[in-house]
């Protein structure tokens, strides 16, 4: 063989192996997955440098490899593979072909969880919370390295250092508190340049963001949660992602977001889903349109995208074992997606929770999700749970108003009077304020009278309660202010803090008296079968008087809200005799004082009594 024959034979082995070595699959989504799950189909994403151009074979017993869909970007490849019934866990080896070269993966094929859902009821109350603004258990993960943000606690929108070992750390005062389960505002992976602390623009749909910790320690959280009696809600968010997400810099297609010319926003109108006279342009914006400059929208409409979301909160659910979803700005992705991703987790995991976050005034707009609906247009959400933001926004008023035909604790009654629109008002997740709203406390005028009368409402009626963390401490936040100002650290979760609730060490005097009036209220609810399943019957609101009864076949407790400003109100038996017969006497909880005779009694103004009758 000549030297150039040699040269020319060396080039052609260097071009190999340097073509070998820059085929590689740098991801594959999901990460791993399960065996006997009810849906044999599995749908990969694999990413690598023209990996759209390989063959893909699986050499494990029950399980193959059905097709392979490649779309316009060549670095990226859809496996589609049908998991038998019959598959074991272990390693299934992926064989990624083209030409002569060959590359190999083993995928993790885990066994089922024997028992993933617990689900949540009205017997539940939920503590809804922002990891960042908790508490800060490992300080040494506040700056990261290759994580853009850092930690700025003086910034009321920066990061500021909470952490799930901060939550873990602390789930006994949770435990102690009364709640039954944690909602965790989002912890995956947020690698933006600023606002990176709530979490909603995501950056990596299977990591948790590194300055929160671990895929492990959110294991590991879940776990201890558990073993504590303690649910755990995930929120997650279909309709967009964070513009740092790694497809932003290479697309799997050019449909995979809404794409416009210039950045065009939603204009947040959602009720152009039900309006039947809505135009084509403005559902179309409503859909299309980003959330925000850094939130691109996903295009749910894509089959490749609604797999790869579906398959994500699949995997969340199997892997960690939560009990369930709170689905960010549900009606913003196209519906029907979400209807079939709604009926696809509840058909995995019979009993699981989902409440969809469905922002609306009104109650029609709001029933149109609600589940077990079948609206004029024939849709479905399929959704076991939403919120109700019409209740809430009725308690914003309701305490500062005079009484009138619309007015004050008539809001309550008027609607829920229209809980005919529901096909389980039961169902919807109520609440005084959550980290989008302004802080309840700040909202009705800093005034204690006022909490001891919503609290006491919220707990009672129907639904189940979502308590917002800090609430027990009439935490203040003031929306007008930026949101970050509604999300401020819980005192006490970082050192050196000069208040500490978790031990209740200099606390204002307000503080500890709400923090004892709410732990005893939720403490008693979390006891009190009737509240959970009991029937509501209410009484049309009088003289700034509301009254109404939760019960049973085997017991009743009578609600009493007195709005009054300096007036007390005698309450008397003829009234309410068809919800008293039967009980002469009764125990009013808050105080624990004993009624001996329910045939007339007296309640001072701005007060709320509970009271078990007897």
């Amino acid at each position: 063989m000549n030297r150039v024959c040699i040269f020319q034979a060396i080039t052609l082995l260097m071009t190999a192996f340097s073509s070998t070595d820059a085929q590689k699959i740098e991801r594959i989504e999901p990460p791993s997955w399960f065996t006997e799950m009810k849906e044999p189909s599995l749908q990969l994403m694999v990413y690598g440098k023209e990996i759209g151009s390989f063959n893909v074979v699986a050499d494990y017993p029950d399980v193959r490899v059905t097709t392979l869909i490649k779309t316009e970007n060549p670095n990226y490849l859809f496996v589609n593979l049908d998991i038998s019934p019959q598959a074991h866990p272990g390693n299934v080896r992926l064989i990624f072909t083209r030409g002569k070269q060959n590359l190999t993966y083993d995928y993790p094929l885990l066994t089922h969880p024997a028992e993933v859902t617990r689900g949540f009821d009205a017997s539940d109350v939920i503590y809804l919370l922002m990891p960042d603004r908790f508490a800060n258990g490992d300080p040494s993960n506040d700056n990261i390295e290759g994580m853009i943000e850092k930690v700025n606690r003086s910034n009321p929108n920066g990061r500021h250092g909470g952490d799930l070992k901060g939550i873990s750390d602390h789930i006994d005062y949770l435990k102690d508190l009364g709640v039954t389960g944690l909602w965790l505002n989002p912890f995956l992976e947020n690698n933006q340049p600023s606002f990176s602390y709530h979490g909603y623009s995501i950056t990596d749909l299977y990591r948790v963001d590194p300055r929160y910790g671990s895929n492990a320690d959110f294991k590991n959280l879940v776990s201890k949660a558990h073993g504590m009696g303690l649910k755990l809600v995930m929120d997650m968010i279909c309709n967009h992602i964070g513009s740092g997400h790694w497809w932003m810099k290479d697309l799997p297609s050019g449909d995979w977001i809404h794409q416009f010319d210039d950045f065009t926003r939603t204009n947040y109108r959602a009720s152009t889903y039900m309006d039947p006279y809505s135009s084509e342009r403005d559902a179309y914006l409503m859909e299309k349109g980003w959330f925000d400059r850094t939130m691109p929208d996903l295009n749910q409409s894509n089959p490749l995208v609604e797999t790869y979301l579906t398959q994500n909160s699949l995997w969340w659910i199997a892997y960690f074992g939560i009990d369930g979803i709170r689905m960010d700005t549900y009606p913003y992705p196209e519906k029907n997606m979400m209807s079939r991703w709604a009926k696809r987790v509840t058909d995995e995991f019979p009993g699981f929770f989902i409440v969809g976050e469905v922002w609306y005034q009104q109650e029609a707009l709001t029933a149109y999700w609600a589940y077990d609906r079948i609206n004029s247009d024939g849709y479905r959400s399929n959704l076991p749970s939403i919120t109700d933001f019409p209740l809430s926004l009725a308690t914003h008023s309701a305490f500062t108003e005079s009484d009138s035909w619309t007015d004050g604790l008539a809001r309550f009654y008027l609607t829920l009077s229209q809980d005919f629109l529901y096909p389980d008002p039961f169902r919807n997740v109520i609440f005084l304020d959550n980290h989008d709203l302004p802080r309840f406390f700040t909202q009705t005028g800093m005034r204690l009278d006022i909490y001891r009368m919503a609290l006491p409402f919220i707990l009672t009626t129907r639904g189940i309660p979502q308590f917002y963390y800090g609430t027990e401490i009439v935490m203040e936040g003031d929306k007008s202010r930026g949101d970050g100002n509604l999300r401020k650290d819980f005192p006490g979760g970082w050192a050196g803090d000069s208040k500490n609730a978790f031990i209740g060490e200099n606390l204002e005097g307000v503080q500890k008296e709400a923090y004892t009036f709410t732990k005893k209220l939720l403490n008693w609810r979390k006891e009190s079968e009737v509240i959970h399943t009991g029937k509501l019957k209410h009484f049309i609101p009088e003289n700034n008087l509301y009254v109404y009864f939760r019960y049973n076949n085997n017991e009743s407790v009578m609600v009493i809200l007195n709005n009054s400003e300096k007036e007390s109100r005698t309450i008397t038996r003829e009234k309410y005799s068809e919800s008293l017969k039967g009980f002469t006497k009764g125990v009013e909880i808050i105080t624990g004082t004993e009624i001996e005779d329910i045939t007339s009694f007296i309640i001072s103004p701005k007060t709320a009594m509970i009271i078990e009758l007897k």
